[in-house]
């Protein structure tokens, strides 16, 4: 009985005392929460401001409250620091003083004004470049050969507006790269360029141009790598072929983007932006998030060259070619004559005399399937290889003739401008 009387009595008392300690708890935790909600609403910290203080309409009914942010991020950061090495590139064409439309209803000319080819040069199309350099007078920057395709006369927009004439000092058509100078007088950032070779899939990707044009200068798009070493193949407006080994990301490319920078977290580019797929298929199936940029690895290597030489020299071997892929089987058979496991390769349609692939004892139709111990899936891996050379190296050519395979080595003695054949 007598722990019946006692153990009531120690419940009671602790049930008490656990109560007292709940509500001094919550007291305290009460007003904790009321001073970190003042703490935050008064923006104690380092990336952010606000104040309390409101309006209030002219009934003097409503109260507004005017909070304001100072953000600051990585991103904000990194654009900051080469937002301002950004241009627009305006592309500047003879348009006949006779037909203000350009074309538009035609081309004939107005009775009374035959063989009148007064011409004046007028916005064709814009783009996007990136100030790399500031030497002396002048500062270099990069666009794409496309964005100053065709021109007669180039334009430079610059951040703040200020508008420059650009002389065009060497593209290059393969790459899709071109090196554009202007005065220095109103320059005073240039970007700086990252290592595109340390890049991983998945980490922040931030691109700046033009979409659509100067109207939209200096836009911001954020998104991510994609994907590394994208063989992205197309012709340009003057039938040229151009082949790049891009960065996929998917920060918004736009027309007008073209030449752009694509940037890293650190502020640095690591591509120029040149192209994307928004429709894929022979239905047009609408894609989004698709955009390539040529790696910064790539880029300094090849505006060295066209800043040096306003031209970029390549290896040529003196060979036209087709892909043994695109042989019919018959053909094959009777003609090329290699052995079934051979699937793929490149077919020499022709060898021209005095070349180095005529010297190193090449002859039509014979198959190459390896470069340098590296195989040769189509005419694409060939350029490749082929282009990574100087003009002087040497390579060694795998290659089938008939049913036999033989080795032979090619000194590339002369550059694509002489022989435009393979």
């Amino acid at each position: 009985m007598a722990r019946k009387d006692v153990t009531p009595r120690k419940r009671g008392n602790g049930s008490f005392k656990k109560f007292g300690i709940g509500l001094l708890g919550g007291l305290v935790g009460g007003m904790l929460a009321i001073g970190l909600f003042f703490y935050a609403t008064d923006g104690v910290g380092t990336n952010s401001s606000g104040t309390t203080e409101g309006n209030t309409d002219t009934s003097g009914n409503v109260q507004v409250s005017n909070v304001q942010y100072d953000v600051d991020s990585d991103v904000t950061s990194a654009v900051k620091k080469v937002q301002n090495s950004v241009v627009s590139i305006i592309n500047l064409q003879n348009v006949s003083q006779n037909d203000p439309f350009g074309g538009l209803f035609g081309t004939e000319q107005s009775e009374g004004n035959e063989g009148d080819n007064d011409s004046s040069l007028q916005p064709a199309s814009e783009g996007s470049g990136v100030i790399y350099k500031k030497e002396g007078d002048s500062a270099f920057l990069v666009t794409n050969n496309h964005v100053v395709e065709n021109q007669n006369g180039l334009e430079v927009v610059l951040a703040d507006g200020t508008k420059e004439e650009a002389e065009l000092v060497g593209s290059d058509a393969y790459t899709d790269l071109a090196v554009l100078k202007i005065s220095a007088e109103n320059i005073d950032e240039v970007a700086e360029f990252g290592d595109s070779s340390a890049l991983k899939v998945g980490e922040p990707a931030i691109a700046i141009g033009s979409p659509l044009g100067s109207d939209y200068a200096n836009s911001v798009t954020q998104g991510i790598i994609s994907s590394l070493n994208r063989l992205v193949e197309s012709t340009n407006e003057s039938g040229e072929s151009v082949s790049i080994n891009a960065i996929q990301t998917d920060a918004a490319i736009n027309p007008g983007n073209s030449g752009g920078p694509l940037i890293n977290i650190a502020g640095q580019v690591i591509g120029i932006n040149s192209s994307k797929i928004a429709s894929s298929g022979t239905e047009g199936v609408s894609v989004e998030g698709m955009g390539f940029a040529i790696p910064s690895e790539d880029v300094t290597t090849i505006i060295n060259q066209l800043e040096t030489d306003g031209k970029v020299t390549r290896p040529a071997l003196g060979i036209t070619m087709v892909n043994l892929s695109s042989i019919s089987a018959q053909q094959q058979e009777q003609i090329i004559k290699v052995p079934d496991s051979v699937k793929a390769g490149v077919v020499i349609a022709g060898v021209n005399n005095a070349t180095p692939a005529e010297q190193a004892g090449l002859k039509q139709y014979d198959v190459i399937t390896k470069i340098d111990g590296e195989d040769v899936e189509d005419i694409t891996d060939l350029r490749a290889t082929l282009y990574k050379k100087k003009v002087g190296d040497s390579m060694e050519i795998s290659y089938y003739r008939g049913d036999q395979e033989d080795t032979t080595t090619v000194k590339l003695s002369v550059d694509e401008s002489i022989l435009k054949q393979e």
